[in-house]
């Protein structure tokens, strides 16, 4: 405390800043416009209580910035940004988020409209996963973004900005993961399949020499697979612990019998199927079956987070079912708007509006928590967050 630091460190404000001067000097004319910036960077953020992955004083993002010449260009780009993310989440790593917008209190500073993907942790908890904001011309009035239209008028340009970040690792690990470690969806995993030989001495030899076939012929079918046929001194049970703590999607273990029968024994890191979690597949067959039993255990995380969230969100009307189902998941509510009662909600609870999904219904009511007329026609998610 009040020493000099031995190197210096400059912390920058936010990207908005940074890029805005340079849009000011890279946009003359209409015909530079819509500009693209794209950059993947470190950040250094103030946090009072450090999560690993999730909430760290340094990490790692994408971010897009974007310049338009009007608002309906913007917009577009805002919710093609938003689509993405969510569409990144869903496919690649099995995570179902609910998109929408963010109420007035949780808006990007500076945002007229801030968009949200949100996912349920195995907690209960939400995890606010990516975001996309449409700034209007904000910022543009702040740093003169500004172009020369056909007429030749001075006009102020729209701009975007929308980011992702290493959270997301946080995200995979807590929305699949359980008690025995990391359960890894097989478009994600570094690998897919792990082939593990068991036996010692010449069984041994015999097992890995098989294993390294079969793996051979596993990696033709474009299957990113390990072979851990280099590791004697471990015993198979520990290695079998070792890649279900490690979350690789499926096991395959050869040993002796296996062998003699023509087999090989296929474990799955969850099972897919009630019982169905170790099946014996022909030798010759497996490389095949494969590519078809990851696509179903990438279905069966999606399918398996989406059911997990769904029994833990419920619709709420009373104050005190709303204190009583956000201690625990996520609650459909209405709301008036107001962010002094988001404030007060938040203080009594712990738990904020985390989205108005897009795909919500209709609906109209009066706030859960003062009793004033919903602002937005349709409920809002609320939750704690980390």
């Amino acid at each position: 405390m009040g020493k000099d630091l031995e190197e210096p460190l400059i912390v920058r404000p936010t990207s908005e800043t940074v890029i805005g001067e340079y849009m000011a000097k890279w946009i003359d004319s209409h015909r530079d416009l819509p500009l693209l910036l794209n950059q993947w960077a470190n950040v250094v953020r103030w946090e009072m209580r450090p999560r690993m992955f999730l909430r760290t004083t340094e990490f790692l993002w994408q971010e897009g910035h974007t310049a338009h010449a009007d608002e309906d260009d913007a917009m577009r780009e805002t919710m093609w940004a938003l689509d993405a993310y969510a569409s990144l989440a869903r496919e690649l790593a099995a995570i179902p988020v609910v998109s929408g917008e963010k109420t007035p209190g949780e808006r990007f500073a500076g945002a007229v409209r801030t968009y949200t993907i949100e996912a349920m942790m195995r907690d209960g908890r939400a995890l606010q996963s990516g975001t996309s904001h449409y700034l209007g011309t904000n910022f543009a009035k702040a740093f003169e973004i500004q172009y020369q239209d056909e007429e030749g008028r001075l006009t102020l340009a729209h701009t975007t900005s929308w980011g992702m970040s290493t959270r997301m690792i946080g995200g995979v690990i807590m929305t699949h993961g359980d008690d025995k470690g990391l359960v890894l969806p097989p478009r994600l995993a570094p690998y897919q399949v792990v082939v593990v030989p068991i036996g010692r001495k010449e069984q041994g030899e015999q097992a890995a020499a098989e294993a390294r076939r079969l793996g051979a012929a596993i990696k033709s079918m474009g299957i990113r697979v390990h072979v851990d046929d280099n590791r004697p001194q471990l015993t198979p049970g520990f290695k079998f612990n070792e890649w279900e703590m490690r979350g690789v999607p499926i096991r395959i273990e050869l040993g002796k019998r296996d062998i003699e029968n023509g087999v090989a024994t296929v474990v799955r890191r969850l099972p897919t199927v009630e019982g169905q979690g170790k099946e014996q597949i022909p030798l010759d067959k497996v490389p095949e079956v494969l590519p078809g039993m990851l696509a179903d255990f990438q279905s069966f995380l999606l399918a398996r987070a989406e059911k997990f969230r769904e029994d833990n969100t419920v619709v709420v009307d009373g104050w005190d079912a709303f204190v009583a189902q956000v201690a625990t998941g996520w609650a459909r509510a209405f709301h008036c708007g107001d962010t002094g009662c988001e404030d007060d909600i938040k203080a009594e609870t712990a738990a904020t509006p985390r989205v108005i999904a897009t795909d919500a219904p209709e609906e109209t009511g009066v706030c859960v928590k003062c009793g004033r007329p919903s602002a937005y026609g349709k409920r809002v998610i609320f939750g704690r967050a980390y």
